[in-house]
């Protein structure tokens, strides 16, 4: 059976979950994926990393066996040939990139469907932060870094699902998407570690369908800019918004983590996202 596309998380009791082993980690200085004690007899897991020029990603895929090994594959083959296709055409240190094209005149938007989601992507969340998260209000033109990562991983996630792979999870630095179950046949199993504050006890989420978003951790001084004044953003020492998809996820943590505090009314209680940390210097 399929699970619908709706954002499925839960915060367990964290005595609970004291005895169950996480299947990701976020945040923390050990390893991110912990291998599965249990992968069920009818399914194929693979786990695969891959690095391109800007990010390291690693894709956890659990499909039937029924789809079988080869089409496993190359839905794995598609989703990282997409990961590196954005990298490569999209990034915006490239001078040929589609992102630097645009920048200096040469191409519109809409010369290419997927450069135009992702200025309507960057548009929509300049609104949705009141101008906290601005593309174009970053030195040099305009630059989508802020959410370009979340659109890559959810665009690759996409890859998957058109393969016939719905149960899996994509991980890149402090950020993830995840869909359906894990080996084990439950639900992602999430520990989400304070992004600064290593010692604290992680926040832990199950998820059959949503994403954490995480700005702050790049180790990158002054690697978001207040959009409004040009200068650093110096208010939080990191950001972390989890919601159901990665692309709106990510800029709101780059919003946030510029905006500082003031960034927290976004967050209404009917809202599909919700500040997991958001922590004064």
């Amino acid at each position: 059976m399929r699970i619908d596309e709706q954002p499925r998380t839960r915060w367990p009791d964290p005595a609970a979950f004291r005895h169950r082993r996480p299947d990701l980690r976020l945040g923390s200085p050990a390893r991110r994926v912990d291998r599965s004690p249990s992968v069920r007899p009818d399914l194929i897991a693979v786990q695969h990393t891959v690095r391109t020029t800007t990010a390291e990603y690693t894709l956890l895929l659990n499909a039937p066996t029924w789809l079988g090994r080869r089409a496993v594959g190359e839905a794995l083959r598609d989703a990282v040939a997409e990961l590196r296709a954005i990298d490569l055409t999209y990034g915006p240190t490239r001078p040929d990139s589609l992102v630097s094209r645009l920048r200096r005149g040469e191409i519109g938007a809409e010369s290419y469907p997927p450069l135009a989601d992702l200025v309507d992507r960057c548009a929509a969340m300049r609104a949705a932060t009141d101008g906290w998260f601005d593309a174009w209000a970053v030195p040099g033109g305009f630059d989508p870094g802020g959410l370009l990562g979340g659109w890559a991983v959810e665009r690759a996630a996409a890859r998957l699902r058109a393969n016939g792979v719905h149960d899996y999870a994509v991980v890149c630095g402090a950020d993830l998407v995840v869909r359906g179950h894990a080996p084990h046949g439950g639900p992602w199993r999430i520990a989400v570690h304070h992004p600064v504050e290593h010692d604290r006890q992680p926040l832990v989420l199950e998820m059959t369908a949503g994403a954490v978003g995480t700005s702050g951790v790049s180790g990158r001084q002054g690697h978001v800019v207040d959009p409004h004044t040009g200068q650093p953003a110096e208010q939080l020492l990191a950001a972390t918004v989890v919601g159901p998809d990665l692309t709106v996820a990510d800029a709101y943590a780059t919003a946030l983590y510029a905006a500082g505090p003031a960034g927290l009314a976004w967050f209404k209680e009917a809202s599909d996202y919700r500040a997991l940390f958001a922590d004064r210097r």
